[in-house]
Parts: structure tokens; C-alpha cells; sequence
């Protein structure tokens, strides 16, 4: 009987798609909700590679070209009061209020300075918003992936039981296919949970990094634009 029943449970299908077309239909949406999140999270953690990508290539471009001597009024007529690049931004923000202090002969309106670093401090919560929209959602799955798995886990355990006092049988054959299905959600949401958390910690970081990047230069610009009005 036993060499029979673990014939009989070789011949079971334990292919990924087999777990899932047994599963019953609360396990089916966990897990169907699971793959879901798990494409979320990948779509937004390529999404956010080449965006910071393309910020760190804006910002080394846009610091080479302030740095190289060129007039700031120049770069300002150049590319602009709305560019395109993040670093160009924050630079239009600074330009714009400074421009807008002169007053028609040419004197500076009082508290230039600090509206300048105010405008460029706006124009950074504004970048910084930007870049990490949607780090939300990586940690959001990453926390919750794994308990919604075990859910789905705890789900398929209890009805593999009930199917297991109502045939009153507690053979391979009938134990392993309602398991096996159990634990494929768990396994799905350590699946969706593990790279969101491991990308969420370095997205952040190096999100963290790029608006240090903006900070820093809106010191030293507000530094060269504090000098020309000390002179």
C-alpha cells in the first residue's frame, strides 16, 4: 500500500502552474496578488535606475558647464527658466530670484540672499520628491509581501486538513498536493518581498546621495551669487 501511494505521488504534477490551478480560490488571488506586486516593484526598481542614472550623467554635465568659467547670466539665457535637467533647475530657481531683486535701477531689493535659498530649497523638495516617488511602494511590498504569502500559506495548510477529515486519509497522495500549494504562496511572497526591500535600502541611499549632490550645489551657488552682492 505504501509503495503505492508514493507511486501514485510521483505521478502528481507539482509543476508551478499545477500548485496554482489546484490551489483553491483564496490562495489563487494571493497569489495572483503577489505576482502582481512582484512586477510592480520590478517595473519601479528599473524605472529608478535609469532615472537616477540619467541624474548623476545631468548633474556631471550641468557642474562641468558651471564650473568652466562661463558668465551665469550666459548659462541662465542659455538653458532657460524651465530646462529640462534637475541640476539645471535648481540653477533656473536661484537665477529667476535673482533677477527678480534687481529693481528697475538696478539696486538690490533687501533680503536677496535669503529668498534666493529659499527658491533653490524649493526647487530641491521638488527634484527630491520626484526621485523618490514610488519608494513607497517597494517598501510597502517588501513589508507585506511575506505576511500576505504566509496568509495564503495558513489558507491552503487549513483546507489541506479539511480535505484530509473528510476523506479520512492521511496518505502521501492527499497530504503533499494541499501543501505544496500552501507553501507556494509563502514562497512567492519571499519572492516579491526580498528584492524590494534590497532595492528600496539602495534606491533610498542613492537617492539620498543625488539630493546631497543639489544641496550642495545651492550652497555654493548661493556662496558665489552672496559674493557678488558683498561686492
Amino acid at each position: 500500500m505504501e509503495a503505492e501511494t508514493l507511486a501514485l505521488a510521483q505521478e502528481m504534477d507539482f509543476s508551478m502552474w499545477a500548485l496554482f490551478a489546484r490551489a483553491t480560490l483564496v490562495v489563487k488571488l494571493v497569489m495572483l496578488m503577489l505576482i502582481v506586486a512582484s512586477f510592480w516593484a520590478w517595473s519601479i526598481i528599473i524605472q529608478k535606475i535609469i532615472i537616477y542614472r540619467k541624474a548623476h550623467r545631468e548633474a556631471d554635465i550641468f557642474d562641468s558647464r558651471f564650473w568652466s568659467g562661463e558668465p551665469l547670466d550666459g548659462l541662465f539665457d542659455e538653458i532657460g527658466p524651465d530646462p529640462a535637467g534637475q541640476s539645471e533647475r535648481i540653477f533656473a530657481a536661484g537665477m529667476m530670484e535673482w533677477r527678480r531683486s534687481h529693481r528697475n535701477d538696478g539696486e538690490l531689493i533687501a533680503g536677496a540672499t535669503a529668498r534666493i535659498d529659499r527658491s533653490m530649497d524649493v526647487a530641491i523638495a521638488k527634484e527630491a520628491e520626484g526621485l523618490q516617488s514610488g519608494l513607497q511602494v517597494l517598501a510597502t511590498v517588501g513589508s507585506t509581501a511575506p505576511f500576505i504569502g504566509l496568509f495564503g500559506t495558513v489558507w491552503g495548510i487549513m483546507n489541506a486538513f479539511i480535505e484530509i477529515a473528510e476523506q479520512q486519509n492521511t496518505n502521501l497522495a492527499v497530504v503533499a498536493p494541499g501543501i505544496a500549494e500552501a507553501l507556494l504562496a509563502t514562497g512567492l511572497g519571499l519572492l516579491a518581498a526580498i528584492p524590494a526591500v534590497i532595492f528600496y535600502n539602495k534606491l533610498s541611499a542613492d537617492s539620498d546621495r543625488i539630493v546631497a549632490t543639489y544641496e550642495a550645489f545651492a550652497d555654493e551657488f548661493a556662496t558665489i551669487l552672496s559674493r557678488q552682492l558683498d561686492s
